[in-house]
């Protein structure tokens, strides 16, 4: 005698999954409805509906819901509903992570609102993810240019300034200094300095989150990523041995221009003397 259970749940299991189907079915028709009527809010929630109910739809709906997240957006924004935008966007990249168009459009709204530190996050993870959006990389620059000071370009090709860092650097760590700390490392020059110097412990923390990126790319171009560890922190937040596993022999630092107030050179230096630098016997 067949078993009545057996059946009863494997029935259950199919009329379960006749429903789910219908359901996502409705909710895309929905869906298209709304757009029609420009209705972009609920239109967003019967494809995050969609989107919950039958992942394996994720390719075939992406324009659209993409669309869709994008009107919605530019709806909230002019409501200025700011939470409900980022909530939006964080949805969206919790469905599409690796989506370059998504992370592009985030650090839009985020420029426009001014926050474009967090602006260039975004732009910067886009071109990474494709590498030939020019929206991003056109969108990278232009937010680069309100991060990076000028003064670091003056800096960068004043080749007198960089060989007495890199000959103080050298002289330094060729006497014993074999560990070292870059309190705000920018493009990370310094670090590099003492790396090719012979530090065996190469440690740089940077404040802004722009120039954070930037050093990385730049030291990952010179083939040292895993040589100097780079901490997206302020030096006043670094603890032994959370982020670095030792004291220091020594610190090197050109906090300059408004870095001067931002970082606080004077307290690093002391946080630096009395937290993370050794101290002489």
């Amino acid at each position: 005698m067949p078993n009545s259970n057996s059946k009863f749940h494997v029935n259950h299991r199919g009329a379960r999954e006749a429903g789910r189907r219908e359901l996502v079915s409705r909710s895309l028709q929905s869906a298209q409805h709304c757009l029609e009527d420009q209705d972009f809010g609920t239109a967003y929630a019967h494809y995050l509906l969609v989107l919950h109910l039958a992942p394996e739809l994720k390719t075939s709906v992406k324009e659209m819901f993409q669309f869709t997240l994008f009107k919605w957006a530019e709806e909230l924004d002019s409501l200025a509903r700011v939470q409900d935008l980022f909530n939006c966007y964080e949805q969206a990249l919790e469905l599409y992570p690796n989506d370059e168009v998504i992370c592009n459009s985030m650090g839009e709204h985020l420029f426009r609102m001014g926050f474009r530190d967090e602006a260039a996050g975004y732009f910067h993870k886009a071109v990474k993810l494709n590498p030939d959006f020019a929206d991003a990389k056109e969108n990278f620059y232009r937010v680069a240019n309100w991060l990076v000071e000028r003064w670091h370009f003056i800096m960068l090709n004043d080749s007198k300034r960089n060989l007495t860092y890199l000959k103080a650097i050298e002289n330094a760590v060729h006497s014993g200094c074999t560990s070292v700390l870059d309190i705000g490392t920018g493009t990370g020059i310094l670090s590099m300095f003492a790396k090719k110097a012979g530090a065996s412990s190469v440690y740089a923390c940077e404040l802004s989150k722009t120039m954070y990126e930037l050093a990385r790319d730049v030291v990952a171009a010179n083939n040292m990523e895993r040589e100097i560890k780079l901490l997206h922190l302020k030096s006043l937040d670094l603890e032994i041995p959370k982020h670095i596993p030792e004291r220091v022999s020594l610190v090197v630092t050109e906090t300059v221009d408004a870095g001067l107030f931002g970082e606080g050179i004077v307290e690093s230096l002391i946080h630096a003397w009395e937290h993370l630098l050794l101290q002489p016997k």
